[in-house]
């Protein structure tokens, strides 16, 4: 076989096997994204595998590509009515957090590890941002869940510190380039970049939105194609234009997910599918650029500055940037306590790489060790910590309804779920009894594991989850019929 026919099945074990060892993962509370590093460490030219990869603007181009699909599907998946309440605070941590961040880490390298100024800021900066995926997927795997409100505003946090940054990290090897002159050209260039990097986003989920409402392509499966094309072309069309390519796929995310559109439940299900795709690709490829043996000179370095990010940085950062809002101690500390490194510091870290920045393998490497460390200790105690300050409520049900309601066709309906109560007016009664609206309808009743479809003689239970399909004054009337006790009306 030839290079790349032996190339292929390799990639593909490595992510099948990748797959299954993550499932593993959240047994015992592993971020996944440590276990694709270590599988791709594994593959590597000093692991297992034997893999020589040395290739940096290659890792750097794979894995800009793949944070642009990650934070699209990142902003399509989010839960809009969670998020608008706390956009203020999300964009504080996003800017002033990450920016105290890379402030507090850069001066202690400089100061405490011996870099210069610029050098110390450079890795601060590119060590400044969280990884939202990890997060969530180890908080996942130990049933546990957080409130609705705090998750989030971790959820906005992380989607949109990234841009921050690479802000950053750019602007500060610009400075380096420029032997320390530009410190004062930052402030107005990040302005106007994020400005354009927002309205490419909103510009772009506008388009999209009408085209897939528009066109109508002869199969399902073009739509997936067509979105991800428009994904990449908002990163690339918004660089050109010198404005944040991540900042606009996030956007962009953010304003499709709060709208109605064609085909939206497929989309985000294969967007997902993609982001988790490029994800296990992304961390393989880091892997396979990281040598092991180069990890234990700078392991000192990597712990001192993993303590101050974990201990010092982070807290301060989050405790400043929140100090104008209400949010009480614990929440703060949480948030303290959620600051994985993920996968952009890495991507992140071979931007000096390319550039040829002095000591920019150290860097990498101190980089990458922090992620190590972060993952094995914040990943795994993540959802301990949500436990232990009284934020964690329990996991919901994983539940897949065999139906949709579609989004994007002009119907005066929704489709939600509720639940019969113990003594409500519905528990004990047959469906005909209840007086249910006759604008809303019953579609499916979920009892013992099991979907039944009703009819007007069956009878409901309490504890039965009822899928019902309504306008918003139907589907009111029918949530007070399960919920309120029955006579709870009189008086």
């Amino acid at each position: 076989m030839t290079g790349i026919e032996q190339l292929i099945p390799a990639a593909a074990l490595l992510i099948a096997v990748s797959v299954l060892a993550s499932k593993a993962s959240t047994k015992i509370g592993l971020p996944a994204l440590l276990i694709f590093i270590v599988m791709g460490m594994l593959a590597g030219s000093e692991g297992l595998g034997g893999v020589y990869f040395d290739n940096a603007p290659l890792a750097k181009a794979a894995g800009v590509l793949a944070l642009s699909i990650i934070l699209f599907a990142g902003g399509l998946g989010t839960d809009i009515k969670a998020v608008k309440p706390v956009v203020k605070e999300g964009l504080a941590l996003a800017v002033a957090g990450t920016v105290f961040t890379a402030l507090v880490a850069g001066l202690f390298a400089h100061f405490a590890l011996g870099f210069s100024l610029p050098a110390g800021l450079l890795l601060g900066s590119v060590l400044s941002s969280t990884d939202a995926a990890a997060v969530f997927a180890a908080l996942r795997g130990r049933s546990a869940n957080i409130r609705p409100g705090l998750r989030g505003l971790l959820e906005l946090e992380s989607g949109s510190n990234d841009p921050t940054a690479v802000f950053l990290t750019v602007g500060m090897i610009g400075v380096i380039s420029a032997s320390g002159a530009g410190y004062f050209l930052l402030l107005p260039a990040f302005v106007l970049e994020m400005s354009i990097g927002l309205a490419a986003g909103w510009l772009m989920a506008r388009l999209m939105l009408y085209a897939i409402n528009r066109l109508d392509l002869d199969y399902e499966g073009l739509y997936s194609v067509f979105t991800l094309a428009l994904v990449l072309l908002t990163y690339y069309a918004t660089a050109l234009l010198k404005g944040n390519g991540f900042l606009a796929v996030y956007v962009a995310g953010l304003v499709m997910a709060g709208r109605g559109f064609l085909h939206k439940k497929p989309l985000l299900y294969f967007h997902e599918g993609i982001a988790w795709l490029m994800q296990i690709a992304m961390f393989l490829a880091l892997g396979l650029l990281v040598y092991p043996s180069r990890l234990a000179p700078v392991a000192w370095k990597g712990l001192a500055i993993s303590f101050v990010l974990i201990f010092v940085a982070r807290p301060l950062a989050v405790f400043v940037s929140l100090a104008p809002f209400r949010l009480g101690f614990r929440e703060k500390l949480f948030i303290s306590w959620v600051g994985l490194r993920g996968a952009a510091p890495i991507v992140l870290a071979t931007f000096p790489l390319i550039a040829g920045v002095k000591g920019s393998d150290l860097i990498f490497n101190i980089v990458f060790f922090c992620v190590l460390t972060s993952a094995l200790l914040q990943g795994t105690t993540i959802a301990y910590a949500a436990r232990l300050l009284g934020l964690a409520v329990p996991a919901a049900e994983a539940r897949v309804a065999p139906i949709a309601l579609e989004d994007g066709y002009d119907i005066n309906a929704q489709m939600t779920e509720f639940i019969v109560q113990p003594g409500s007016r519905a528990a004990g009664r047959k469906l005909f009894e209840v007086g249910v609206p006759k604008e809303a309808l019953i579609v499916l009743i979920f009892r013992d594991s099991k979907y039944l479809i009703p009819s007007g003689e069956t009878e409901m239970l309490k504890g039965d989850i009822l899928i019902s399909l309504g306008d918003q004054a139907s589907l009111e009337t029918l949530k007070n019929l399960v919920s309120t006790e029955a006579g709870g009306e009189k008086g």
